[in-house]
C-alpha cells in the first residue's frame, strides 16, 4: 500500500520520516524518492532485512539512516521533530518464506519464530516457549493473542506432549494441535495458534503500545503517524490510541460547560480503516489483511 501510504505521510515535503519497520526498503524508497529534502531513519530486529534495505537504499547516501532494534527504542533516540513515521507491522512474506526462520506451519520448519532470527540472543523461542511456560502461560497466548476458546485444553496438551517429547519442529505442534482439533482442524487454526506463539515470543503487542506515544511525542506539529496492520489485536489498540488522542473535552456529559479544558493532541486521518485495492491484493495477497489508519498531530 505504498500509494495510501505517501498519501497521508506526505514526503514531498521533506523533513525525517521514522520508518519502524524498513523490511526490504520498499516504502522508505518511495518517501525518499518524493523529495530531495526527505531524510529517513530505518529501523529493524532482522540484520538479513537491512541488508537488503542497505543494499537499495545505497543511492540515497547520507539521506537515510538504518539502525537494528526494536521500533520503540529506536523512536525513543530520536532527537529531531519528525514530519512523519510509519509501522508497517507484522511479518515479510521474505520470512514466511524463509523454512529455517519458522513463522509458517509448513511441515519441518523449526519453532524459532524470533524477528531477529540468530541475532535475538536471549529471547526465547517458540520451541523454548512451548517447552518452558506454564500451563497457564500457554493458556494466556492461546486465548489472548491467537482468540482460541480451547485455550485451556491447548495449553494442558502442550504440557502432557512435552513431558514425552520436547517441541522441535512445527510437526511436533501440528500434532497436538490434530489431538485438540480432530478432524475439523483447517488452516485457520493453524494459523491462529501459530500466529498467537509468534507474537508472544516477539512481544508485538506490547512493543506496538510502547511505540505509539512514544512516536507521536516526537512527531513535529502537522506531522503524521501511519500504521498498517493486518490483524484486529493490532488494529484495535492502533484505533483505540488515535481516537484517545483525538478526543478533547473529557467532562461527563451532564455538565452544561467544559470545566477540563481538555484540548485534542491531534486528529484521525481515517474514520474508517483503508484498505488495499483490489489490484494490489491481485499482485500480493499478503495486503487482503492490511488495515492502514493516520492520525495527524496538531499544528
Amino acid at each position: 500500500m505504498v500509494a495510501e501510504v505517501l498519501a497521508y505521510l506526505r514526503p514531498e515535503r521533506g523533513g525525517l520520516y521514522f520508518d519502524g519497520t524498513v523490511g526490504g526498503g520498499g516504502h522508505s524508497e518511495a518517501i525518499l524518492e518524493a523529495s530531495e529534502a526527505a531524510r529517513v531513519i530505518g529501523v529493524d530486529r532482522d540484520p538479513e532485512a537491512l541488508r537488503v534495505a542497505a543494499a537499495r537504499l545505497a543511492r540515497f547516501g547520507d539521506r537515510v539512516r538504518l539502525e537494528r532494534g526494536r521500533f520503540s527504542a529506536a523512536a525513543a533516540g530520536v532527537e529531531e521533530p519528525l514530519a512523519g513515521a510509519l509501522l508497517d507491522l507484522g511479518i515479510s512474506s521474505r520470512q514466511v518464506d524463509e523454512p529455517a526462520r519458522g513463522f509458517s506451519f509448513r511441515p519441518g520448519v523449526p519453532l524459532d519464530m524470533r524477528m531477529a532470527g540468530e541475532a535475538g540472543v536471549g529471547e526465547r523461542t517458540a520451541a523454548e516457549l512451548l517447552n518452558e511456560a506454564s500451563e497457564a502461560e500457554l493458556a494466556e497466548v492461546f486465548w489472548r493473542y491467537g482468540e482460541e476458546r480451547r485455550a485451556r485444553r491447548l495449553a494442558a496438551e502442550v504440557v502432557k506432549r512435552r513431558r514425552e517429547k520436547p517441541f522441535r519442529t512445527s510437526d511436533d505442534l501440528l500434532e497436538v494441535l490434530e489431538r485438540v482439533f480432530g478432524a475439523r482442524l483447517g488452516v485457520k487454526d493453524k494459523a491462529r495458534i501459530f500466529q498467537a506463539l509468534r507474537i508472544a515470543v516477539n512481544e508485538e503487542l506490547q512493543e506496538l503500545e510502547r511505540a505509539l506515544p512514544i512516536l507521536r511525542d516526537k512527531l513535529a506539529p502537522g506531522g503524521v503517524l501511519v500504521v498498517l496492520s493486518y490483524h484486529s489485536l493490532e488494529d484495535r489498540r492502533v484505533k483505540e490510541a488515535f481516537r484517545e488522542w483525538s478526543r478533547g473535552c473529557i467532562c461527563p456529559p451532564e455538565l452544561p460547560v467544559c470545566q477540563c479544558r481538555g484540548r485534542p493532541l491531534g486528529e484521525t486521518l481515517t474514520r474508517k480503516p483503508v484498505f488495499a485495492s483490489p489490484s494490489e491484493v491481485a499482485a500480493n495477497p499478503r495486503a487482503r489483511s492490511a488495515r492502514l489508519r493516520a492520525w495527524r498531530k496538531a499544528a
